[in-house]
């Protein structure tokens, strides 16, 4: 129930409650106005007796009601007797047909059964009509003419109003339900969206541990990758200077893999973004690696650069070093070219060697290694709502190549 329907069942309740003192009082106050229509003293001492013998029952109901609220035979009786002052009191003088009228307005709230509550206020429009038609008792037929007129237009009146309140009470339940029902939708759907939170927070980890398990296949593998390669190099190197030029560079590369693996943990963008542009990060990137692979690369940089959302140029980043990855593992290739391409609403990312080349539709074969290859390149691409497609033939190079939109940064 809102705040605004109890206090208009608050403001109803004192009504009821004031309504026969009100009423007693008004018509008393205008029969004393009036007093040259009850001129004699005995008429005068009739009032007196019936007002006194209201205010009793009334207070005498005050009490009864707070003990027992609500439709009873008590409340009947106190009912059929407050009629009958009521009636008397209007046959001395028309005026207390006001307080006759008191039965109109709880007639529900006191009479048990449903044809005694009909009954109820068509008593009190006996009364009503009555003072309406000048008074009873009647002198003459055109009276009792009028007194029908006006009962029936009384009980006309009763009956609209009675129909009114029943088809508004009926929408106060109508609505009462419908606020029910929302506030148990209400309800499910705060549950609902705690569940929500729950699966949402468990994907969340669950991909922040994808996210991590890429960031150290990117960065601690590839660069112990690297320092193996060097390491057999200067294993079967003959000249001590050459073997402390692989030495220096296996310990470059560990420099590097300890600070991609500590940006990884800590959840920031590569070691090379971190003071360059994506085009700078990927010249070097792909410098650094054609020197450690002894492979001719080259970086290629097409449109005007923007300055790229810091997630989607960590992504492009990490496909390239895993392409490159790839491409030393796998493709045996003597030239690599790289390309990052701005375009309208897109940035293009292409990677292609002169390798040896695969079938794209035969499955890769499974190793120890861990490795992510095409499968993690297209996740993160797909990730930041891009793609990733794959051209390669057997004996006549590989063609990676990355599009994601091209979002800029904040």
């Amino acid at each position: 129930m809102t705040t605004a329907d109890t206090d208009i069942e608050r403001h109803w309740a004192a009504f009821r409650r004031w309504q026969s003192y009100a009423l007693l009082g008004m018509s008393l106050v205008l029969a004393a106005a009036a007093s040259e229509l009850t001129p004699g003293a005995a008429e005068r001492r009739t009032i007196a007796v019936l007002v006194v013998a209201a205010l009793v029952l009334q207070l005498w109901w005050g009490r009864v009601v707070r003990r027992h609220p609500g439709p009873h035979p008590t409340a009947t009786a106190y009912y059929a007797v407050r009629w009958a002052l009521g009636f008397a009191l209007t046959w001395v003088n028309e005026f207390f047909a006001f307080y006759a009228s008191t039965g109109y307005f709880d007639a529900d709230e006191m009479i048990a059964g449903r044809r005694l509550r009909r009954i109820g206020p068509f008593a009190c429009s006996v009364s009503v009509a009555g003072a309406q038609a000048g008074g009873m008792p009647f002198h003459s037929a055109g009276q009792w003419v009028v007194f029908a007129g006006l009962l029936l237009a009384n009980n006309v009146l009763l009956i609209v109003v009675g129909r009114l309140a029943q088809q508004e009470e009926e929408r106060s339940r109508a609505r009462a339900t419908t606020i029910e029902a929302l506030q148990q939708a209400l309800d499910e759907n705060a549950a609902l969206h705690a569940q929500l939170l729950v699966q949402a927070r468990e994907a969340g980890i669950a991909d922040e541990r994808r996210r991590l398990a890429a960031e150290i296949h990117d960065t601690l593998a590839q660069g112990l990758t690297g320092i193996i390669a060097q390491l057999q190099v200067v294993a079967n190197a003959p000249d001590p200077a050459a073997a402390h030029t692989h030495l220096n560079r296996a310990a470059d590369l560990a420099r590097h893999s300890l600070g991609e693996a500590r940006r990884s943990v800590q959840n920031l963008a590569p070691v090379g973004l971190a003071h360059d542009t994506l085009p700078q990060a990927l010249r070097e990137t792909v410098d650094r690696w054609g020197e450690r692979a002894g492979v001719r690369a080259e970086f290629t940089l097409t449109g005007t650069a923007e300055d790229l959302h810091a997630e989607v140029s960590a992504t492009l980043l990490r496909i390239a070093q895993e392409a490159l990855s790839n491409t030393s593992k796998h493709a045996s290739a003597s030239r690599v070219g790289v390309t990052l391409s701005f375009m309208d609403d897109e940035v293009a990312l292409d990677v292609r060697d002169d390798g040896k080349g695969f079938d794209p539709l035969t499955p890769p074969e499974r190793t120890g290694t861990g490795g992510f290859g095409l499968d993690g390149m297209r996740a993160r691409a797909e990730r930041i709502a891009g793609s990733l497609s794959v051209e390669s033939e057997p004996g006549y190079g590989t063609a990676v190549s990355a599009r994601v939109p091209l979002v800029r940064h904040d």
